[in-house]
């Protein structure tokens, strides 16, 4: 019985199967760590939660404006700007 699951399972054509299954579970639990850890919205202690709705807009904003937003905030948003202007641009 197992080996026949381990068969039909473990076969190379599911591989990206798996691999991607891994990649989205890898994004939800960065997204889960990243809420729970920095998020000023999420209070896990019950010393934080008695504390209420704090309109701290400093920590907020710091929360809200990270490195990739702040890099990519002045970017065109092309993917290969290079090869798309190389098609695009008539010469």
């Amino acid at each position: 019985m197992a080996s026949s699951t381990m068969n039909r399972w473990l076969r190379p054509e599911v591989y990206p199967l798996f691999a991607a299954v891994g990649v989205a579970v890898g994004i939800c639990g960065f997204s889960l760590v990243r809420n729970l850890c920095i998020n000023p919205e999420v209070r896990v202690s019950k010393e934080n939660r008695t504390a209420g709705v704090l309109d701290n807009f400093a920590e907020g904003e710091k929360y809200s404006e990270h490195f990739l937003r702040k890099y990519v905030r002045n970017r065109a948003p092309e993917i290969m700007p290079s090869i798309n202007s190389f098609f695009t641009d008539p010469k």
